[in-house]
C-alpha cells in the first residue's frame, strides 16, 4: 500500500509528540514545514535507537538488523519504492533541506556505537558460587568520549542546523559543540540506568583521577550515600557541560529568525536540567532528575511569544 507524503509526515509528528520528550517542545516552534522535517528525521533516529536498545536481541544480531534497516533505508533514499512512512517523510525532507546522505549515516552510526562486542550488560559469571563484578563499557578519555558524543548529538544539531537554515559556516562548529552540551547533560542525569545497563560513560581516566571505582558508582541507590571524590567526579563533567552551552548562545543569532525561538527553546529546557543537576547537588541515583511539564510549557510559551514577535515585525531577517 503506497503512503501518501502528507500520511508520512502525519505518522513521523506522532511518533515525536509520543517519544520526544524534550525535543518535541522545541518542535512546537517552528514553522510547519520546519516542524515536518524535524519530525522526520527524529522519526528516523528513534527507529534506529530502538534496534539499538532492543535488549531481547544479542549485540550481534542488533547490529545486522540495524545494517539492513539502514539498507532499505539507502534504497529508498535513491528512489526506490517504500512503504515506510519514516523513509517517505524523510526522503523529502532530505531533498527539501539539503540534508547529506553522509550525516544520516552518522545518526545511525552513532546509535550503534554501543553494539561494540563486549560483555552483557546482564550477564553474570558464577565460579565456585562467586560473583564476579560486572565488567563495564566506558570510555578512557574525555577525548573518546567526545567522539561518542559527537556521533550520539552533534550530528543531530549539523542535521537539525540544515532545517533551522544558516549562511555562516560557525554555525557548524557551534552546534557541534552544543550537541556535545545536551549529552553530558544526559549522561549525567542517567548515570544510575547506564550503569545498570552496564555501560558508565564518565572517563575513566576522570574516575582514577578521583579515585572511583565503576562498580561502586553503579552500587549508589541514594544521593546521601555519594561521597565526596564521586561528587567532585560528577561536578567536573557538569562543569564541561556547561561550558559547551556557551556555544548554543553563539549559535543562535546564526540560524534563521524563523527557527531561534525552537532552538531557543531546546536550549533552556537542556541547561535547565543540567542546572537541577547541580542544584540537587549530583544527587541523580535517588530518582531520575528531570524538567517538569508545567516548567517546559513555560518555557514553550516563552518560546511562541517570540515567534509571534518575529511575525509581528513582518518576518523580516535581522
Amino acid at each position: 500500500m503506497s503512503v501518501s507524503l502528507e500520511q508520512a509526515y502525519s505518522e513521523c509528528r506522532a511518533i515525536a509528540r509520543r517519544e520526544a520528550k524534550n525535543f518535541y517542545y522545541a518542535f512546537v516552534a517552528l514553522p510547519a514545514h520546519k516542524r515536518d522535517a524535524i519530525c522526520a528525521v527524529y522519526a528516523f533516529m528513534r527507529h534506529a535507537d530502538d534496534l539499538s536498545d532492543d535488549e531481547s536481541m544479542p549485540r550481534p544480531e542488533r547490529r545486522l538488523a540495524l545494517e539492513s534497516w539502514l539498507d532499505l533505508w539507502h534504497r529508498a533514499e535513491q528512489g526506490a519504492p517504500t512503504d515506510d512512512p519514516v523513509f517517505v517523510a524523510l526522503r523529502d525532507a532530505s531533498h527539501r533541506f539539503g540534508i547529506a546522505s553522509s550525516l544520516l549515516d552518522q545518526l545511525v552510526e552513532g546509535t550503534a556505537m554501543d553494539l561494540h562486542p563486549s560483555l552483557d550488560a546482564r550477564q553474570i559469571h558464577r565460579e565456585n558460587d562467586a560473583v564476579h563484578p560486572l565488567q563495564f563499557d566506558t570510555y578512557q578519555t574525555f577525548d573518546d568520549l567526545y567522539r561518542y558524543c559527537y556521533y550520539v548529538a552533534s550530528v543531530v544539531g549539523l542535521v537539525c542546523i540544515r532545517i533551522f537554515e544558516y549562511s555562516d559556516a560557525r554555525a557548524e562548529k557551534l552546534a557541534e559543540k552544543t550537541g556535545i552540551a545536551f549529552q553530558l547533560t544526559n549522561i549525567l542525569r542517567d548515570v544510575r540506568e547506564d550503569a545498570e545497563r552496564g555501560r558508565i560513560y564518565l572517563p575513566a581516566e576522570d574516575m582514577e583521577r578521583f579515585g572511583v571505582a565503576a562498580d561502586k558508582l553503579a552500587a549508589i541507590r541514594d544521593g546521601k550515600h555519594l561521597s565526596l571524590n564521586q561528587r567532585e567526579l560528577l561536578e567536573l563533567e557538569a562543569a564541561r557541560a556547561e561550558e559547551y552551552y556557551q556555544a548554543g548562545q553563539a549559535l543562535l543569532p546564526l540560524i534563521s529568525p524563523d527557527s531561534r525561538p525552537a532552538l531557543w527553546v531546546l536550549i533552556t529546557i537542556y541547561h535547565r536540567l543540567l542546572r537541577e543537576i547541580v542544584r540537587r547537588n549530583y544527587d541523580v541515583f535517588t530518582r531520575r532528575i528531570s524538567i517538569s511539564t508545567p516548567q517546559k510549557l513555560l518555557i514553550l510559551g516563552r518560546g511562541l511569544l517570540q515567534v509571534l514577535l518575529y511575525r509581528l515585525r513582518g518576518g523580516q531577517r535581522r
